[in-house]
């Protein structure tokens, strides 16, 4: 490697590093992506002008890529946006796999450290890959997003594990003449586990937990991405992953607290997969509020928190909420948008989205900022989520929710519902908030009913 590509290479680590911390913030965020770009197009340019390169194919992958991406960028709503990291997660594990894959092939003559290399970006790439295309499916409703569970089904993910790691030991055996028999045929074995391991370790996950496996599926592309900086000797592809892993892991380990999951649950599969029959009956009734009734509550309130979820999504109704909160601020009332750290169907669903629609950061607020004063806000408006403001995660032993960390809007003076149905959420539990006294449910298209509030307040 000369001289120069090492410094573009550092270069480009600094502004990968500066960038990540940048989207800690979201004022900071959208300049730190572009930094994140900057970093990443000077490690491509680099890497393309170290000489030796058939162009041709690499110009193909560009073009098709570039197409594919912006196609995507233009036409995949925010409704569709979980299924999509999804996908992306899967792309980067297959694209290390592939390339493990290749340099196992293409190399007659490994050594240990390689072999081992490749074995892990194989491996733990094939798992991302396979498991992203699953989770794809269940985020997107092309398969049941309910845990599917078979007998042993532990014991058969133990026993694949246990096999890929002796296949692998048998690759690394077979490190020097890597193309004979016996290391080839084990590598098939690893190869093919992988993928399996991927599917079976996704399928037993329950639609309500699909936010952290798609963070920790990103954790794995990434650190399938710096076993391939190690494959094909790219320091700036280990920086990349290794930064991709470790944030991954990290927020994966903070929605685990916020579902009150343990990481070896998440780890190991399983979780999710209770079973909802003997949650405790719900008792109440359900109290109809139309909009123009709820203006007057609102006109009169003094503290507002809209909890949003993926209901907000779907209803596209993230600008007329802004739009609302602006009425609402210039009537008098302390507004604030509590979001769940696993709202929606992806990590951080909520926040972009509100973002999108330019409400200040200062107004976004956790559960453990607002659930203490809950008693004193007049007015909680529940958009579209169900699983995070369950009361049963507190108050039913017998839920699959309960111990969960919720936004305890059952404790405002007033709680809005909006929703199209009493439909459980993603969890399929049943959400005794609906029946609650404070509570009133006011049916119909989220953003066709705030709407109506803001043109009510317009009016007034």
């Amino acid at each position: 490697m000369e001289a120069w590509q090492t410094f573009a290479y550092i270069a480009a680590s600094i502004l990968f590093i500066t960038g990540l911390k940048m989207l800690g913030r979201a004022e900071t965020a959208k300049r730190g992506n572009r930094i994140s770009a900057v970093g990443m197009l000077i490690a491509v340019v680099a890497t393309l002008l170290a000489g030796g390169l058939d162009y041709t194919w690499i110009v193909l992958g560009l073009v098709l890529g570039g197409a594919v991406g912006a196609l995507a960028a233009r036409r995949v709503q925010m409704t569709g946006m979980p299924e999509m990291v999804a996908l992306l997660n899967g792309s980067g594990g297959l694209a290390s796999m592939l390339v493990g894959w290749a340099e196992y092939v293409r190399t007659d003559d490994l050594m240990a450290f390689s072999a081992v290399a490749i074995v892990l970006t194989v491996l733990i790439g094939g798992l991302a890959a396979s498991g992203s295309v699953i989770a794809f499916g269940k985020l997107s409703g092309r398969l049941d997003g309910k845990p599917l569970l078979f007998s042993g089904q532990k014991v058969v993910n133990a026993g694949l594990l246990v096999i890929a790691v002796l296949a692998a030991a048998l690759v690394v055996a077979h490190a020097s003449g890597a193309l004979a028999g016996g290391g080839a045929l084990a590598f098939a074995v690893v190869l093919l586990v992988a993928l399996a391991l991927g599917v079976l370790a996704v399928l037993p996950i329950g639609g309500a937990d699909m936010p952290i496996v798609v963070s920790l599926l990103n954790s794995y592309s990434g650190v399938a991405a710096a076993a391939a900086g190690f494959v094909i000797d790219n320091v700036v592809l280990i920086v990349a992953g290794s930064l991709v892993g470790a944030s991954g892991l990290i927020l994966t380990t903070i929605m685990c607290k916020a579902m009150n999951r343990s990481l070896a649950n998440v780890l190991f599969g399983g979780f999710g997969a209770t079973i909802t029959a003997g949650t405790a009956q719900m008792e109440g009734e359900v109290k109809p509020l139309s909009p123009e009734d709820a203006y007057f509550i609102l006109e009169a309130a003094d503290s507002v928190v809209f909890v949003p979820g993926y209901g907000m999504a779907v209803a596209q109704a993230q600008h007329v909420v802004q739009e609302l909160a602006q009425q609402l601020t210039k009537n008098g009332a302390e507004v604030r948008h509590a979001i769940h750290p696993v709202a929606g169907r992806m990590p951080g669903h909520m926040n972009v989205l509100l973002a999108e629609a330019n409400v200040p950061y200062e107004q976004l607020v956790e559960p453990d900022d607002v659930n203490p004063t809950m008693e004193t806000v007049d007015v909680a408006i529940v958009i579209g989520a169900n699983d995070v403001v369950n009361p049963a995660a507190k108050e039913d032993p017998s839920s699959p929710l309960f111990g969960m960390p919720i936004i305890e809007v059952d404790r405002a003076r007033t709680c809005f519902v909006l929703k199209r149905s009493m439909n459980p959420g993603f969890s399929g539990v049943d959400n005794a908030l609906f029946l609650k006294d404070n509570t009133r449910m006011i049916f119909g298209d989220a953003k066709a009913t705030i709407t109506a509030m803001v043109a009510a307040f317009k009016e007034g």
